[in-house]
């Protein structure tokens, strides 16, 4: 391993004083620019503001994906670059990010990661700009220490094809375990469709094998990207990144049954449809889609407390540009938005009881970030 991966941690810390309403905040960004990779903050959610000076700067190549496991005593972030790699860290008990090991992600510029609901494995989603050899699926291993193993299985998808620039090979943009562990769900950008895999935490060399049906199929050229449970596990939502749109699937017994589609915007234009990142609030009543492009916006949808049919309440603007992620803090007040093109966090008041975002109460300067995660 060269000394670029091996030499990627260095911390400067500060003493700070945490309150009842503190919150811990990790930011990954990208490091093609300023950015020296993930930034470790104070959050304060009375007030709603991000504290100045980072507690932490964690030199990490791009990393753009955070996941924290289920104890918040490992993060894990992907290096998204040209020869893909994964990182673990460990969080110490003064909240300290040490680095604990670094490897191959077996794959292009990997862009989302999840853990299995039984933390052993880490799945990752090489999204793969260049279409030789294209996008896939990784799987690691962790073991009872947090460090990751090499990657033991690996899964590819045909292309649609459609879209000839944009879908001429596979492109897996996330991966996400069902709440109950049993399945895990593929979102491929590049083939139109959700790959579905059966999970088997017992194996120790093929954890995941193709379920029957073994996909859903998504409108040609519409581009997956994001799924999202519902905390039953009964319903999900899912991001069509080229079209804009938001779906929402019955689940029974693995299969997703799509429901519901919904335009993220009015306007036709391809340039205003990037649909990125989608959350839910802590009630579940309330979900929260991304779309980028010229539109720059968050779209905000009821949820039907009995059939999780989304209908419309708000499109905010982000007040900047390319709103790639975005997070609700711990109090479910404020939601801060990850605007990686225009180098800069937003954060706005949110209205628990109508699930509406009010005003901005912070731009907060932060070279490219591209996700939001909170410790605590």
């Amino acid at each position: 391993m060269n000394r670029t991966w091996k030499t990627l941690l260095t911390a400067s810390c500060m003493t700070l004083t945490y309150t009842a309403q503190a919150a811990t905040l990790l930011v990954g960004t990208y490091t093609d620019g300023a950015s020296q990779g993930i930034y470790r903050y104070a959050f304060d959610s009375e007030a709603g503001t991000i504290r100045p000076e980072p507690l932490q700067v964690v030199e990490s190549v791009s990393p753009s994906w955070l996941v924290l496991s289920e104890d918040k005593r490992l993060l894990f972030a992907v290096n998204e670059t040209a020869d893909g790699h994964v990182s673990a860290f460990n969080i110490a008990s003064d909240g300290n990010v040490r680095l604990l090991d670094q490897l191959s992600s077996q794959g292009d510029e990997p862009t989302h990661a999840s853990l299995s609901q039984d933390q052993r494995y880490l799945f990752v989603a090489n999204y793969a700009v260049d279409p030789d050899p294209g996008g896939g699926l990784s799987v690691l291993p962790v073991d009872r220490q947090g460090a990751l193993q090499p990657v033991i299985q690996q899964a590819r998808h045909q292309a649609s094809g459609v879209n000839p620039e944009r879908q001429a090979s596979a492109h897996v943009h996330s991966v996400v375990p069902s709440p109950d562990g049993q399945h895990v769900y593929a979102s491929d950008l590049g083939a139109d469709k959700v790959f579905v895999y059966r999970y088997d935490g017992a194996s120790t060399n093929k954890p995941l094998t193709p379920s029957q049906p073994a996909s859903v199929s998504l409108p040609a050229g519409s581009g997956p990207r994001h799924l999202l449970f519902d905390a039953s596990g009964k319903h999900a939502y899912l991001t069509l990144e080229m079209h804009a749109e938001v779906v929402m699937f019955d689940v029974r017994e693995g299969d997703l049954i799509e429901r519901q589609r919904l335009p993220l915007t009015e306007r036709q234009e391809a340039a205003a449809k990037a649909g990125a990142g989608l959350h839910l609030s802590a009630d579940g009543r309330f979900l929260y889609v991304s779309n980028r492009g010229t539109a720059n916006e968050i779209v905000v949808f009821s949820v039907g407390k009995q059939d999780g049919r989304l209908a419309l309440v708000q499109r905010r603007s982000v007040e900047g540009d390319h709103p790639r992620e975005f997070a609700l803090d711990p109090s479910d007040r404020f939601l801060l938005v990850a605007n990686q093109k225009s180098n800069q966090i937003k954060v706005m008041r949110r209205d628990p009881l109508t699930g509406k975002l009010g005003e901005t109460v912070q731009t907060f300067d932060q070279p490219a970030p591209s996700d939001l995660k909170f410790m605590r």
